[in-house]
């Protein structure tokens, strides 16, 4: 009895044995990590030409918003094609002279002035209607287009004609302007005393002038009188019959 008793607790010891050996064995294998295979990548190259477009881009921008500024900071009578500065009452030397808000221009639609003209905003606005729908258009591109305007007479407080007694001219209440000719940009000058009547500048003139006539209420020159023989008179006055062009 005693030696079968022992052979069983002698199974049961090699039985357990096995079975610690076998669940060593069969335990499962922590899982390999996957690698991973990140995608290859190459550098961009450099964007030069996009780079230099952008850089112009941004220069061009620059360029035009100080352009800008410049115009807002010169620009008179709400107008950015007129530039001067505002000169506010001008009193006059005798009766029925002088000016309201009075503004001193210096160019006109790109257009320089040889002197700085005094005058209303009313007026100023006229010359400017007259530059760009008269003078820009009768003249074109001859000798690279018109660069400046020769100024005779702008604000001065006198009569008609300078006449005795005669009324307050319309340069008195900064309501008039006088032109006596037109610099091109090749340097060439086109003169009312000089060019009137002959050939191409002759023609520009006499183009100029009857585009002047609707903006301003008075136009006058050559063969009007003698006393505008040598340049062009345009004021803002305004008659019940119409302007005023002779």
């Amino acid at each position: 009895m005693r030696y079968f008793i022992m052979i069983a607790l002698f199974s049961a010891l090699l039985f357990g044995l096995s079975a610690r050996t076998s669940g060593a064995t069969t335990r499962p294998q922590a899982r390999p990590e996957a690698s991973v295979t990140l995608p290859q990548t190459t550098k961009r190259p450099k964007m030069r030409n996009e780079q230099l477009a952008l850089f112009g881009l941004g220069k061009k921008r620059k360029q035009e918003r100080a352009r800008a500024k410049a115009e807002r900071e010169g620009m008179v009578c709400g107008v950015s094609g007129l530039q001067g500065e505002v000169v506010g009452q001008v009193p006059g030397k005798i009766s029925g002279c002088g000016v309201n808000d009075a503004v001193k221009l210096r160019s006109v639609s790109g257009v320089a002035l040889s002197q700085h003209a005094i005058m209303d905003c009313v007026t100023a606005k006229a010359l400017k209607t007259w530059v760009d729908t008269g003078v820009k258009p009768a003249f074109g591109k001859m000798g690279g287009g018109v660069r400046k305007l020769r100024v005779a007479a702008h604000y001065a407080c006198r009569t008609r004609n300078n006449k005795t007694g005669a009324k307050i001219s319309e340069h008195g209440k900064g309501r008039a302007i006088d032109i006596s000719g037109f610099y091109l940009e090749n340097g060439k000058e086109i003169s009312v005393l000089n060019d009137w009547g002959k050939g191409r500048g002759g023609k520009a003139l006499r183009a100029a002038r009857k585009a002047a006539c609707g903006p301003f209420g008075t136009v006058l020159g050559p063969g009007s009188d003698r006393y505008h023989d040598d340049h062009f008179h345009f004021d803002t006055a305004r008659y019940r019959g119409g302007p005023y062009c002779k």
